[in-house]
């Protein structure tokens, strides 16, 4: 009860102080003329969002040390070394992120760190990741609950933390296409990761890292009070990689990596469309979608922005939900 107790507090300090932070942070973003450039690619529809500002993750980012640093100071929490993997991967993809939106304002257009630059600076902080995790002496293991069956892999267990954090972070980003979606789907993974990590009493410090689940997921929460439709502020790469990388960092520590894939479930399906038009033109030169994402081919197909999103919500909150029932309760 005491956890659950820490956590409600998180998330409502994290709620509070992101909501104020993004009061005063998006005019400011306005006043720096730092603005969304949206691609040529879409629809009319997304060519109004043009210029609203960007690089809005700050408004989670921001408030989540600051909740971390009040939760430590009034002893609620504790630094640990699982919780600095943690906190690494957030900040390290964080400024990753930053670095991409800073140079897409700077060239005034849709295009940032190449794909070999950004797999680049991936690979250092996987490599970071595995150095802290093998140091605070958790084994390289490859775990599926369902079965009880545990795999030692060796260093090859760094390859598989690079694959988590590379699929997890795109994911995100792909999926932040429409006001709210990616964000509220956050909010969802990160809800169900923190109840499952509570129940991972094995795991060194697993409280602090449940606590900080609740408290990325009130700071998103209030993030979401302005990017929801219409969006006043996006999250930008600098949010997307963020939330994407820590949310595989977390699951990754609780081994809950198959788990992960069913919370995760929209955000792999908006990633399968892509890649699935891709292969299809490249072998048969046909479409298998109207656009991809998978939500653009929605708006191909007529339906409203604010419906594609309360479906795909609904879907996170359903595959989330299902994902905790196996997680956490069988």
């Amino acid at each position: 009860m005491f956890i659950l107790t820490k956590s409600t507090l998180a998330l409502m300090i994290g709620f509070i102080l992101s909501t104020i932070t993004g009061y005063f942070l998006i005019p400011l973003l306005k006043k720096l003329n730092i603005g969304q450039r949206i691609s040529v690619f879409v629809g009319e529809n997304h060519k109004k969002k043009n210029g609203v500002p960007t690089m809005g993750g700050l408004i989670f980012i921001i408030p989540t040390f600051i909740t971390i640093l009040i939760m430590y100071f009034t002893k609620k929490i504790d630094i640990n070394s699982n919780l600095l993997i943690v906190l690494f991967v957030f900040v390290a993809y964080a400024i990753l992120g930053g670095i991409d939106d800073v140079m897409k304002l700077k060239h005034k257009k849709n295009e940032g760190l190449t794909e070999i630059q950004k797999l680049f600076g991936q690979v250092i902080i996987a490599i970071v990741f595995f150095y802290i995790y093998m140091k605070s002496g958790s084994e390289p293991l490859f775990w599926i609950h369902a079965f009880n069956v545990k795999v030692d892999v060796g260093w090859l267990y760094g390859f598989f933390i690079l694959f988590m954090l590379v699929a997890s972070s795109n994911a995100v980003n792909i999926t932040d296409g429409l006001d709210g979606l990616a964000g509220g789907l956050s909010f969802i993974a990160t809800l169900v990761l923190g109840v499952i990590t509570w129940t991972t009493d094995w795991l060194a410090g697993y409280q602090d890292v449940a606590v900080f689940c609740f408290i990325l997921a009130g700071c998103v929460l209030g993030f979401l009070v302005y990017n929801t439709y219409p969006a006043k502020v996006f999250m930008g790469d600098t949010g997307s990689l963020a939330l994407g990388g820590v949310l595989a960092a977390i699951a990754i520590l609780v081994r809950r990596e198959i788990t992960f894939a069913i919370i995760m479930g929209v955000f792999v399906l908006e990633t399968l469309s892509v890649i699935i038009q891709v292969f299809s033109l490249f072998v048969f030169k046909k479409k298998v979608f109207l656009m991809t994402p998978l939500h653009h081919n929605f708006e191909k197909l007529g339906w409203k922005e604010q419906d594609i999103v309360k479906l795909f919500w609904i879907c996170g909150l359903i595959l989330g939900t299902a994902a905790l029932i196996y997680g956490a309760w069988l």
